[in-house]
C-alpha cells in the first residue's frame, strides 16, 4: 500500500494527556503544542501554536464527564478546520454518551446520535475508538469510524493467568455478544447475568443463567461507571459455588461509590484500560495501557494500510 507524505500531527485535550503522551512514543511521535486559555467563568479556547495546514492530524481525547471534555474536543476539531488541516482524526478511546443510544421511553434525547453530529460538523473527518456501548452507533456517523475492540489487549492477559475451569460472563443480557467472542477465543463456556432496575445505577433483582460451581469466572463489560452490576453479580457467584471472580471492563468510569464497592467485593480484581484515568489508585484495580493498540492503528491509517487485524470480535 501506498505511504502517505501528507505530515501526522499529534495533539491532546487536556483530559487524555497521559495516554496521548504514550501514544506518542509508541508511534515515535511529539506530541503538538496547545495552549488552553480560560475565562475567569470557566469558557475555555484551546489553540494550537504550529501550523497543521495540509497535514494529517490527531487529536486525542475520551469524552467522559464533565460535558467539558467533550468541548473540548470539539473546539480542537474546529480549530484545526479553520486552520487548513488537511485530514482530521478524533481519536477517542472512550466515547461519551454513548449510552444515550436509542429512545428507551418518550420525549427523550439520543445523545450519542447528536454528539455524531456535532463532531462532524465541528471538522472531524474520521473516528478512531474503542469498545462502544453499542456497535450500531458507528452507523450514526457519515464519515469513517474504526471501531477498536480491547479484546486484543485483554486476551493476552487473560491467557498468561492459565486459570483452569474458566468461564466467562456477561453482567447483563446486552453484553452477551461480547462474552462470547471472548468465550470462542478462550474456549470456554458462558453465564449471563439477567438483572432488573429499580432506575439507573440501582438493582433491584439479579439471577444467573448457567452454572458457575467450581469455575474461575471473568465477567466482561465495556464500562464499570458505580460497579453495582459487577460487585453484585461476583457476590452472587461465589454464593452459588464460583472459586473465583475477576472482571475486565474496558472503560474505568469509576463513579461514585466504585472504588469502595470493589474494595469491599468478592472481586479479585478489575482489569481495565488507561482510555480514562483513574481518579485513584486502588489495589484490586488492574490497567492494562491501550497506547500500542492506538499508535498501531493510526500508524495504519495515516499510511493507508488495513486495520482488520484489529478486529478479533
Amino acid at each position: 500500500m501506498p505511504i502517505s507524505t501528507t505530515e501526522a500531527k499529534f495533539f491532546s485535550c487536556t483530559q487524555s494527556t497521559e495516554l496521548a503522551k504514550k501514544i506518542a512514543l509508541v508511534y515515535g511521535a511529539k506530541l503538538g503544542n496547545v495552549i488552553t486559555s480560560t475565562y475567569s467563568d470557566g469558557e475555555f479556547q484551546p489553540s494550537f501554536e504550529e501550523s497543521v495546514r495540509g497535514s494529517r492530524v490527531f487529536i486525542i481525547g475520551s469524552t467522559h464527564p464533565s460535558s467539558d471534555h467533550l468541548m473540548e474536543m470539539l473546539l480542537m476539531l474546529d480549530a484545526a478546520k479553520r486552520a487548513s488541516a488537511r485530514h482530521i482524526t478524533a481519536v477517542m478511546p472512550y466515547y461519551g454518551w454513548a449510552r444515550q443510544d436509542r429512545k428507551d421511553k418518550p420525549r427523550v434525547p439520543i445523545a450519542a446520535k447528536l454528539v455524531a453530529k456535532m463532531l462532524e460538523t465541528a471538522g472531524a473527518t474520521r473516528i478512531i475508538t474503542m469498545d462502544l456501548h453499542a456497535d450500531q452507533i458507528q452507523g450514526f456517523f457519515e464519515k469513517p469510524v474504526d471501531h477498536l475492540f480491547a479484546s486484543t489487549i485483554f486476551l493476552p492477559y487473560l491467557k498468561s493467568l492459565n486459570l483452569d475451569n474458566l468461564m466467562i460472563a456477561s453482567p447483563d443480557m446486552g453484553g452477551s455478544k461480547r462474552a462470547y467472542a471472548y468465550a470462542k477465543a478462550l474456549e470456554s463456556d458462558v453465564v449471563i447475568c439477567y438483572k432488573q432496575r429499580a432506575k439507573a445505577n440501582i438493582i433491584s433483582h439479579m439471577e444467573l443463567i448457567g452454572d458457575v460451581t467450581g469455575k474461575n469466572v471473568v465477567l466482561v463489560d465495556d464500562m464499570v461507571d458505580t460497579a453495582g452490576t459487577l460487585t453484585k453479580a461476583a457476590d452472587v457467584m461465589i454464593e452459588k459455588g464460583a472459586k473465583s471472580v475477576r472482571a475486565i471492563c474496558t472503560h474505568p468510569l469509576l463513579s461514585g461509590e466504585a472504588y469502595e464497592r470493589i474494595e469491599n467485593s468478592q472481586l479479585l480484581e478489575l482489569i481495565v484500560t488507561d482510555s480514562i484515568p483513574l481518579k485513584k489508585e486502588s489495589k484490586k484495580v488492574r490497567v492494562v495501557s491501550c497506547a500500542n493498540l492506538f499508535a498501531d492503528v493510526m500508524s495504519r491509517v495515516h499510511n493507508n494500510e488495513s486495520i482488520s487485524s484489529k478486529f478479533l470480535m
